[in-house]
């Protein structure tokens, strides 16, 4: 039979036990997602290099197998104020706790231990996948016009790959975004909330599949938080990017999408480092591309992602 590439579905559902199958369901753990891009299979390919009296490939041993999709998810609230978005799982299986104030606000930021994992089944039209003790980081991009997106890469333990009927699946909890724009989004750097063109975070997630003997997982290793703005530039009496670059002044960087309560993402990182400034030229119209390292003051604190 015929198999069709839009036939897909995705599941994704925190485990309890690391490793073991939390079963996810189309009911309650589906994700909308676009820009699916699935790794079945990842591992390497080890060479016998038998000696032999004649030419001709060997074949290979395919070894320390595992799992890796990757795919965006668009930004948008959860519906109510205090309600975890239907996206949360992925960002506590991306190393991020997250902290619930019932009818108020719900704070996602990162944590050095105690990672979360999940299970994660995908379908493709037919054929499931399932990938176990996944764990990942994210990237986010905010450009005008656009519909803002986190995208997501996560790294799983292999588990079967079956024929499955495709699940029904109930999306209701994603909630439609609004595109980025001067109406619905806010930008401050260092204080200075002049025109920008574009901004982005990188977790920088250091994943690191570790098959051992007796022991196998997707470990969470390390974050090296970055971003990056493009702000069109101004007088160095407005703000000296280059200035506070050679200083290595650090200051706060704060962004918030959305403007309705219930559809609101806000994003803050207290002590964002400018690094080498660049200049660059959209519309005929001068920008400073700015580099930011967001760096922790207490710990676990560089910056946190807030729905409400």
């Amino acid at each position: 039979m015929t198999k069709y590439a839009r036939n897909k579905a995705i599941l994704i559902k925190l485990e309890t036990t690391y490793g073991q199958d939390a079963a996810p369901t189309g009911a309650a753990n589906a994700m909308q997602v676009t820009n699916f891009r699935p790794e079945p299979l990842v591992g390497q390919d080890v060479s016998r290099d038998l000696l032999l009296p004649y030419m001709g490939h060997q074949g290979v041993i395919l070894t320390g197998n595992y799992g890796r999709i990757a795919f965006d998810v668009e930004l948008a609230g959860s519906g109510a104020a205090g309600d975890a978005p239907a996206w949360g799982p992925l960002l506590r299986a991306c190393g991020m706790a997250e902290a619930i104030e019932a009818g108020v606000e719900v704070v996602y930021n990162p944590i050095s231990s105690g990672h979360e994992a999940a299970s994660i089944y995908y379908l493709q039209d037919g054929i499931r996948h399932i990938l176990l003790g996944a764990r990942g980081t994210f990237t986010l991009s905010m450009q005008p016009s656009q519909i803002p997106r986190l995208s997501f890469t996560l790294t799983g333990l292999l588990g079967t790959i079956t024929d499955q009927a495709m699940p029904t699946v109930d999306l209701s909890d994603f909630v439609k975004p609004v595109p980025v724009s001067k109406a619905n989004t806010t930008f401050s750097l260092h204080g200075h909330a002049g025109a920008c063109e574009a901004f982005s975070f990188d977790l920088a997630g250091d994943i690191q599949p570790r098959l051992l003997i007796n022991a196998e997982s997707i470990q969470f290793t390390d974050r090296m938080m970055t971003g990056e703005a493009t702000m069109e530039a101004v007088s160095l009496a407005t703000i000296n990017w280059f200035d506070r670059a050679l200083n290595h002044t650090t200051g706060a960087m704060a962004a918030q999408h959305g403007m309705a309560a219930g559809n609101i993402v806000a994003f803050a990182a207290p002590k964002a480092q400018i690094g080498r400034p660049t200049y660059e030229e959209n519309q005929k119209i001068l920008n400073n591309r700015l580099p930011l390292m967001l760096l922790p003051s207490a710990g676990n604190d560089e910056f946190t992602i807030t729905v409400k």
